[in-house]
């Protein structure tokens, strides 16, 4: 029973890395939409309006 379950844990040793490699790919593709969207010049006027606002109070 033991080398059965010892023969597909060493089967499945790569998975976690492929894993660990999609959800980084995904985290870098989130990170390069928000600073395209947070760069654009009516984001950011609308941030900087935000921000002057709440600095005013």
């Amino acid at each position: 029973m033991e080398s059965m379950i010892s023969e597909r844990l060493a089967d499945e040793a790569g998975s976690t890395t492929a894993e660990f490699a999609m959800v980084t790919l995904a985290a870098v593709a989130f990170a390069g939409l928000l600073i395209s969207i947070l760069s654009s010049g009516d984001v950011r006027g609308m941030l900087m309006g935000l921000i002057s606002k709440a600095l005013s109070l």
